[in-house]
């Protein structure tokens, strides 16, 4: 057990799965031999099951390390990540209840985007072992197979909707398309709440996506070419706070290697298996690490697992009414120019200071950047820079030509001089 915490995953939290799966499955409880000695422990099955998945290492590398068989560590793999799958699926792969959507809600109200509930995204993960027949429809803008998992994150990293066994050619838009992710909002099985912006109401919330996402209702954007300093504010708090997501997929990956490399498994059964697996194990450590008290039904006397609401099962008119109400364009018009105003309210009077704090930052000056982070003046002046000001041009690892780009006190002496703004010489000292 000590060694458990370099699998990402706490002492307690891997009891409390290994104790979990061999309940579940008994090939992982201990048994006798013909010859009447004990087998592998079921920790020990189990640990060889999360190495694999935390390391992304072979079966045949660890048969020393825990005195089994590759195809022993290999039997444990694949149906550890099926019992985990089965018995905690309906815990960590749910959308939030009632309360824990007030406690997003909370959040994204002080962050300055009320009704936000999370941020959405896809991430690709390399099929190494794709046959060649299917290379066609699973290669995209990756130039290898992928196959993709769409997801929804909340700000403390705990994925609240996870889509996976798209074939990598699709883009965000066709993901979407086929994903669940508003099935429960459009037959009527979300829990309701309103929030009032800019003196409007809204009765659903919402998901920040980037800018391939379509122009629904529930989805929120940033302006594509921000002009004034309304745009260019809201646009750059929307992409800090949607790179939630984008934080999420990095831990996950970073806790799990076995999704951060090339998948090694031929069916996609077992991928699909093995994403949910990490999923979920990363949103019970995610529950751990946070503290959180959850109580047990083992805590209570005489206590007995509460039975499941039945879902609606609403009209076909209804659920057509619903979806036209999710992707009613005017809807998402209307509320990203109500947050534009919102965060306007919030977070500009720190406009003047804003252009400072990112004149701090060494790699805020890149020049296909500066559109979206500066006003629009300072990047024509960028533009009409000099050439001997801006230094040599970059070269990239593929021995590409990039764009000039300035130094950082070269583009504050030479912003200092045109924009005379009070806060740059003080930088330049």
């Amino acid at each position: 057990m000590v060694g458990v915490c370099r699998y990402r995953i706490s002492p307690r939290l891997f009891k409390r799965i290994a104790d979990a799966v061999t309940a579940y499955d008994d090939f992982f409880k201990q048994k006798r031999n013909s010859a009447g000695k004990k087998g592998c422990h079921p920790y020990q099955k189990c640990l060889a099951a999360i190495k694999m998945l935390a390391t992304g290492c072979s079966a045949d590398s660890l048969d020393r390390e825990f005195r089994m068989s590759a195809a022993l560590i290999m039997k444990s793999l694949t149906l550890f990540i099926r019992a985990v799958v089965h018995l905690f699926k309906d815990e960590y792969l749910r959308h939030p209840t009632a309360q824990e959507i007030q406690e997003l809600l909370q959040e994204a109200e002080k962050r300055g985007f009320p009704g936000m509930i999370g941020s959405i995204d896809c991430m690709h993960w390399v099929w190494d072992k794709c046959p060649v027949a299917w290379h066609g429809e699973h290669k995209g803008h990756f130039h290898k197979p992928t196959i993709i998992l769409e997801a929804v994150a909340s700000y403390n990293l705990r994925f609240w909707h996870c889509f996976f066994g798209l074939p990598g050619s699709l883009n965000d838009i066709n993901v979407l398309n086929r994903s669940p992710v508003f099935d429960d909002l459009a037959s009527g099985n979300a829990p309701q709440y309103n929030f009032n912006v800019n003196g409007h109401s809204y009765d659903m919330g919402y998901y920040l996506a980037d800018g391939i996402y379509p122009d629904w209702a529930t989805l929120v954007k940033g302006v594509a070419a921000p002009v004034t300093e309304k745009q260019q504010l809201f646009t750059m708090k929307q992409s800090a706070y949607r790179k939630d997501v984008e934080r999420a997929f990095g831990v996950l990956q970073a806790k799990f290697a076995v999704v951060r490399g090339p998948a090694k498994m031929h069916h996609v059964k077992n991928l699909d298996y093995t994403m949910r697996c990490c999923v979920i194990i990363h949103n019970m450590a995610v529950e751990d690490e946070h503290g959180l008290p959850r109580p047990r039904i083992e805590d209570f006397e005489n206590g007995r697992k509460l039975p499941l609401l039945p879902k609606n099962v609403p009209r076909i008119e209804e659920l057509i009414a619903n979806h036209k109400k999710i992707e009613n364009k005017e809807v998402h018009y209307r509320l990203q120019n109500d947050l534009m105003e919102h965060v306007w309210s919030r977070f500009g009077h720190t406009r003047g200071n804003l252009m400072t704090v990112l004149c701090l930052s060494h790699d805020a000056w890149f020049v296909h950047d500066v559109c979206h982070t500066f006003d629009s003046v300072l990047f024509q002046l960028l533009l009409h820079m000099p050439r001997k000001l801006k230094g040599s041009p970059q070269v990239d690892e593929d021995g590409r030509r990039e764009e000039y780009r300035p130094s950082r006190k070269m583009c504050i002496l030479y912003a200092c001089v045109h924009l005379t703004l009070p806060t740059f010489p003080a930088l330049c000292i």
